[in-house]
């Protein structure tokens, strides 16, 4: 019996509400687990659609709910085991579920909350293809507000939970939160191990009746088996009576309707936000350059509407879908599953008619779960990633979940051989199928990530270790060979056999196995191929080759940015070095002035350390090896590459200037220049020319000092001007000492011989004292330190201070000797 849609009040669900803001959240879970197993159906019909709500957050996002993904067992344990406790597949909520269930009650979802290409296929009058929306939706009635899904508990709990993800992204998140070890995490996993298991069968549902079976929502007819792939759009009346469930359906077929739903609502909530439709229609050149003109339309009032109307058609299709990186992450766990899942299907029976009559509906659905129901949507949804996903390390998440379904070996029951040295594992030829069904997956993918790699600053080691994972994954012995077979597949001429060619746009079959050999005629195999390239990408698609010279040219350039990101690494790391081992004791407090004019370019290898340049210096390393093994490269080309990276430093081992051109105005950037400086491979050395006592006041300094010491040297320098200058053109030791201290020499003659300075008479460049370092709080510390310290050993402020002094004379002597301070200089 189907309940109302509109339910009056209930007793219950406002002694439940209430309980919510007065109750801790272990006790309200252990009233609520008593009031599912005491309360019958009828009375818990009004609370379900509440209590999910109240779990899982609203659809809008303001209701927050239990947050599942920010409850960690490590900062809350007790609320994490009794959440989990409550939502697993035996727990309270989904006795809950099942107990509903039994008596066929429905529950409105609002179409406007579902993914965009969806929701705007419905409100066109159009059923989409994937069964989880036949038979559901609902026209709104006589005042109603819009369309709905009339789903069942199951659907309608899963719907939810899947969409949680998608819908509460403005949730408190903070940084110490793991999205692996979330409790949102934990369930997808334990819901995946549940309804598609790798071992055994789905385990029933628990009955609420004795001797009764739950019944499944929509039976099906053995004439449309899982989905409707492959129908053309028609309207929604005629889809909707072309799908009414037939009443003599199979019994069998009913025993996986929990996991065939589950993996649809996921697929749908994750993956479909860009529909084929949409994504081929984008990639068509003319829609490209509508884009182009509605885009220059904003900048430009004389440019016409035509364009702007012509983009704003095609992007209602379009929803503004910006995944998190959690998003991708638990994507990826389904991903690694349904490789496992598949990969757990049963050798097959030599006798097909053994098969055909042995073979159990989740052995069948195993079979077809990753090319019917995931691969087109999940095509999309990479490359809309690999599109929009900013250029920076968060991109690892969308790499990784990419190399995993490329990688569907590392998810099968059979163990590789131990052995003491840990040898590449070689792809298997039975997975020669699945590359040549999943090429694009390979190869245009590939591109897209060597366009990303060579706009990212390779230093890094973040990003030094994703181009390390590309290619140590295309480097797998056989691998890169099957891809280039699949290539040659898919250049081979057309042939048209009359007799195979209705089989351009259908998917596998149910009979037909996912890994079992196809006839073995070549012209077989590149029709799969084609038919697999020309459904995602369309009729007038033009396949850039993987192996091809344009790609190879782009390895090549990426192979260069790999040894120019390796110098520059180099000089970094030698850099620190010298800096290091420069440093000495009195630079820690900041007696040398020199070090306020130093300008040092750095980069976050800096703040790293050592050991992370290595790393890095051996990720780039090891990926221009495989990147050598995957395209064959020749080492002439490399050698000659690495030559002109180790020329690019000159014969003092600092970096060039960026590339530039000399105009009238001055040094320009090319746009080479501008590459290496936004990658970090070259800049300019950019320091201070002015007076050193004018800079502005640095956040180690203190402000008062800074001002009080430049009066007290001001007046210091205008009452000994004349003493200093003479003291300073003096060949003895003292005027060597008093040039080194009192003196700038490299910064007078830049000023002295600059064309900026046009009046150098009136400047005094002469020997003056700078009092400024004194106002750096390192030195303040350092000086209340050795106060401290002679207090501890009865020193008195006088003896303090006059150790300080003598010091201080002795390190003015020994850098005496050993800088070109006593070279003499004309004034």
């Amino acid at each position: 019996m189907a309940g109302p849609h509109l339910q009056q009040p209930s007793f219950l669900l406002a002694t439940l509400k209430a309980d919510c803001i007065n109750k801790p959240f272990v006790q309200r879970c252990h009233d609520l687990e008593t009031v599912i197993e005491e309360f019958p159906a009828k009375e818990l019909h009004g609370i379900f659609p509440w209590l999910v709500e109240s779990i899982f957050g609203s659809l809008d996002g303001i209701i927050v709910g239990w947050n599942l993904r920010c409850l960690q067992g490590r900062t809350n344990p007790t609320e994490y085991s009794v959440a989990l406790d409550f939502l697993d597949p035996s727990g309270p909520m989904m006795k809950l579920v099942y107990k509903l269930q039994a008596e066929e009650y429905r529950y409105d979802f609002p179409v406007s909350y579902l993914p965009g290409p969806v929701k705007a296929s419905i409100q066109e009058q159009v059923l989409p293809e994937c069964s989880l929306y036949h038979n559901k939706v609902q026209f709104p009635s006589s005042g109603g507000l819009g369309l709905n899904l009339a789903l069942n508990p199951f659907e309608y709990y899963m719907f939810y939970f899947a969409i949680s993800l998608i819908t509460q992204k403005n949730s408190p998140l903070t940084h110490h939160v793991s999205p692996s070890n979330s409790a949102y995490f934990i369930l997808v996993d334990t819901y995946l191990k549940c309804f598609l298991p790798t071992e055994g069968s789905v385990l029933p549902p628990p009955s609420s009746n004795p001797g009764g079976a739950i019944p499944s929502p929509t039976p099906r007819s053995p004439a449309v088996p899982f989905t409707s792939y492959g129908m053309h759009h028609t309207s929604l009346l005629k889809r909707h009576i072309a799908h009414q469930p037939s009443v003599n359906a199979d019994p069998a077929s009913q025993e996986i309707w929990r996991s065939e739903t589950l993996l649809q609502i996921f697929v749908e909530m994750w993956l479909h936000h860009y529909s084929l439709e949409m994504y081929q229609k984008m990639q068509s050149p003319h829609v490209k350059l509508e884009v182009l003109h509605y885009r220059l339309s904003i900048s430009s009032k004389h440019h016409g509407s035509p364009a702007q109307s012509s983009y704003q058609a095609l992007h209602a299709y379009q929803e503004s879908f910006k995944p998190t990186e959690e998003h991708v992450l638990v994507v990826r766990l389904l991903v690694k599953h349904l490789h496992a899942f598949s990969n757990s299907l049963k050798p097959e029976p030599l006798s097909p008619s053994a098969h055909s009559h042995t073979a159990s509906p989740l052995e069948e659905f195993k079979r077809v779960v990753i090319p019917r129901f995931v691969q087109e949507k999940l095509y999309i949804f990479l490359q809309h990633c690999f599109g929009h996903w900013p250029l920076d390390a968060s991109f690892r998440a969308v790499l990784e979940m990419w190399l995993s379904y490329l990688q569907p070996w590392r998810y099968a029951p059979e163990k590789p051989p131990q052995s003491a040295e840990p040898l590449p594992r070689s792809v298997s030829e039975k997975w020669a199928a699945f590359i040549q069904e999943n090429l694009l997956m390979y190869t245009k993918l590939f591109i897209g990530f060597l366009n990303r790699a060579l706009r990212t600053d390779l230093v890094s080691p973040k990003n030094a270790l994703m181009v390390f994972r590309v290619a140590k994954v295309f480097a797998q012995p056989n691998l890169a060979e099957m891809i280039l077979k699949g290539e040659q597949l898919f250049l081979e001429p057309e042939l048209v056999i009359p007799h195979r060619q209705h089989r351009l746009f259908m998917t596998p079959t149910l009979g037909g196995s996912f890994f079992s050999s196809w006839p073995p005629t070549i012209t077989d195999a590149s029709f799969k191929v084609k038919s697999h390239v020309y459904s995602l990408e369309g009729q007038d698609f033009q396949y850039k080759q993987m192996f091809g010279t344009e790609v190879r040219n782009l390895v090549l350039k990426l192979a260069q940015l790999i040894c120019q990101a390796q110098t520059t690494a180099k000089s970094i790391s030698d850099h620190s070095a010298e800096t290091m081992a420069s440093q000495s004791f009195f630079s820690w407090f900041r007696f040398t002035p020199s070090e306020i004019n130093g300008s040092y370019t750095g980069n976050d290898l800096d703040e790293i350390g050592q050991d992370s340049i290595k790393k890095t210096d051996e990720y780039l390393e090891k990926a221009l090896e495989y990147l050598c093994q995957i395209f064959k490269l020749n080492e002439a080309q490399l050698t000659q590459m690495m030559m002109k990276c180790g020329t690019a430093q000159d014969e003092n081992g600092k970096k060039q200037l960026p590339d530039c051109i000399e105009s009238e105005d001055g040094l320009i950037l090319t746009p080479l220049g501008r590459y290496q400086i936004i990658n970090g491979l070259r800049r300019f050395e950019v320091q201070y020319q002015g007076d050193t006592e004018l800079q502005p006041i640095r956040s180690y300094e203190n402000a008062t000092l800074v001002r009080l010491l430049f009066r007290l040297s001001s007046a210091l320098n205008e009452r000994f001007a004349d003493q200093m200058d003479v003291l300073c053109s003096r060949e003895d030791f003292v005027g060597r000492l008093c040039r080194y201290h009192l003196t700038n020499p490299h910064l007078i003659q830049k000023i002295r011989y600059s064309p900026m300075v046009k009046d150098r008479t009136s400047q005094n460049w002469g020997p003056r004292i700078s009092l400024r370092f004194l106002a750096s709080y390192r030195t303040l510390i350092s000086l209340l330190m050795i106060y401290f310290m002679a207090s501890w050993f009865y020193i008195g402020p006088v003896g303090c201070t006059f150790i300080i002094l003598i010091g201080y004379f002795l390190y003015a002597v020994i850098m005496t000797f050993f800088s070109e301070g006593w070279k003499p200089h004309e004034h």
